[in-house]
This record gives C-alpha cells, sequence and structure tokens, in this order.
C-alpha cells in the first residue's frame, strides 16, 4: 500500500488492481471503503473490457472467454515510480492473460495530485505485432454526502450539461438493449438522487454528452466532481437491491457493454479502441475534491 499527500489530500493505494483505496481531506473519507454486502471493491481499472461481453467473444476466428470488466483488477501491478504526490503501477501480458484476450500489452496507471484533485492516468502500449482492440475504464465508488439511511433522499448531480440527457441501460445478463431513454432533469437543472433513483440498475451516458459530473449533498453544495474526455460515463449504485447502500459510482469509460444478443467480432464491437503495433493510447480523468 502507498500513501500520497499534500497539504489538503491523502491518497492510498494498493498494488493488487492498481486501485484507490482511500482519499481523504480533513479526516474525512471520500471513497467508498468496501463492503461485500453492497459492493466489496472501492475503485477498480476495468480493462481490457468494460461490462460484459455475451458470454464469450470472437477474435479472428477463435472464442475466448472473459469475465465482467476484463482482468486488470485482479492482477498485482508494479510500481515503478512514487514520490510525495504521484505514483505509476505497471501490469504486462502473461501467458495466462494471453489465453483470455490475445494480445501482449502493457498497461500504466498513474496517479497524480494537485490540490484538491487527483489525476489519474493511462497508458495502454501494444507490445505485439498486430493491430490491438480494447476497452478500459474507471469505476470509483464514493459515499453520499451527509447519509442517512432512515432517509430517502440522498443529494443531487450537477452536470456541464443543463438540457436533458438520452441514457442506455443493461437490461439482460449485463448487456445493453437499444432502447434510448432520455433522463429529464429538473427545474434547477439537477437530477435528483433518492432510493429509487438507481432502479434501473446504471445510466450509460453515451456520444460524448458530458465532460464534468458533480455530487451534491442535500443542500446542493458541491461534494465530488469528475471531469473526463471519455466518450461514455455511467453512474451506478445497488440501492434497488439494498436502499441503505451508501455509495454512488461516477466512470467514465473507454467501452462499454455488449449490446443483446451480439455476436460479432471483437473488433467490431461498439466503443472498441484500437491500437495499431507499438502504438500507445494516453487518456487521463480528474477526482476533485469539493
Amino acid at each position: 500500500m502507498e500513501t500520497l499527500s499534500n497539504s489538503i489530500l491523502t491518497v492510498q493505494i494498493a498494488e493488487h488492481g492498481a486501485e484507490l483505496q482511500s482519499i481523504k481531506k480533513d479526516g474525512k473519507e471520500y471513497l467508498w471503503q468496501g463492503d461485500a454486502k453492497f459492493w466489496g471493491r472501492r475503485s477498480p481499472v476495468l480493462f481490457p473490457i468494460v461490462g460484459r461481453v455475451n458470454n464469450k467473444y470472437r477474435h479472428a476466428g477463435n472464442t475466448y472467454e472473459i469475465g465482467q470488466h476484463g482482468f486488470a483488477r485482479d492482477m498485482d501491478f508494479k510500481l515503478t515510480y512514487k514520490e510525495d504526490k504521484g505514483a505509476v503501477y505497471w501490469l504486462e501480458s502473461t501467458p495466462d492473460t494471453l489465453g483470455k484476450f490475445p494480445f501482449p500489452f502493457r498497461l500504466l496507471v498513474g496517479y497524480l495530485l494537485e490540490e484538491n484533485k487527483i489525476t489519474v492516468k493511462w497508458r495502454v502500449e501494444n507490445l505485439g505485432a498486430m493491430d490491438m482492440y480494447f476497452q478500459i475504464g474507471a469505476h470509483p465508488a464514493f459515499y453520499f454526502p451527509e447519509f442517512d439511511a432512515a432517509t430517502k433522499d440522498r443529494g443531487f448531480f450537477v452536470f456541464d450539461r443543463k438540457s436533458d440527457l438520452e441514457y442506455i441501460m443493461p437490461t439482460e445478463k449485463g448487456c445493453v438493449s437499444p432502447e434510448r431513454h432520455v433522463l429529464k432533469l429538473n427545474k434547477e437543472g439537477l437530477m435528483p438522487i433518492d432510493i429509487h433513483t438507481f432502479d434501473c440498475d446504471t445510466y450509460i451516458f453515451d456520444n460524448k454528452q458530458l465532460k464534468k459530473i458533480t455530487l451534491l449533498d442535500k443542500k446542493k453544495k458541491p461534494h465530488i466532481s469528475l471531469e473526463f474526455n471519455s466518450p461514455l460515463v455511467a453512474l451506478w449504485s445497488p440501492t434497488k437491491t439494498h436502499p441503505d447502500c451508501p455509495f454512488v459510482c461516477i466512470e467514465p469509460w473507454y467501452g462499454r457493454c455488449d449490446s443483446v444478443g451480439y455476436s460479432g467480432e471483437l473488433k467490431d464491437r461498439e466503443w472498441i479502441q484500437k491500437l495499431e503495433p507499438k502504438e500507445t493510447f494516453d487518456v487521463e480523468y480528474k477526482i476533485i475534491i469539493e
């Protein structure tokens, strides 16, 4: 476990999954601390796929099996760089990963503290001789501010767009249906959050509709924000099955689960990323503790 700190934030990161374990400001914990009753993880890195495939996927005439959100979150990374305000973790393909994902790769995950911001950086490198197809995403979970399980209200979301939003959602074995839905914001341009908000399970906003999401407390005061340039972002909380769940996830994604019934090639999956041999893919997002 490594600790990063500056005058405002203290952050902890585990080598297992290169996963954030804690974000504290003034002694207050902002990152969900994991409880299998609700969800045992905290902020996994989703690679080399985001979401689920339809049981199996196909590439170059072969069929492969891979679990939800890929395998990086369940592997031990190596710490390659560390200072007080930053750290970089490294993972490379192995014979085991090549049996699930037939591409030699290197994945670097970096964290950098800047005042009240945590910049999370990803670099994917294609180490092979063929084009590589992959997805990558974030899944950080944050405590609802001033959480009270005895009440139904949890706070609000505010977006960098005030008009109504379109979303899709998983409907069958974690795969999405083609139906598009409209999220109507209230008169203040906010999305109220209560114990029924996530009865649909997950909101997936695609087509680069958003670049910033802020979680507000019940008094509409900013609590945490995420800034990103990803083509998709998801919101999830398991309150449908656990109304007393104390957290919500804000998830920037470069990819998503299969559509229901999809049986095509990996390279033709929606929102797939492509890297030519020896190319790199560099992206980042920011967590802002308000």
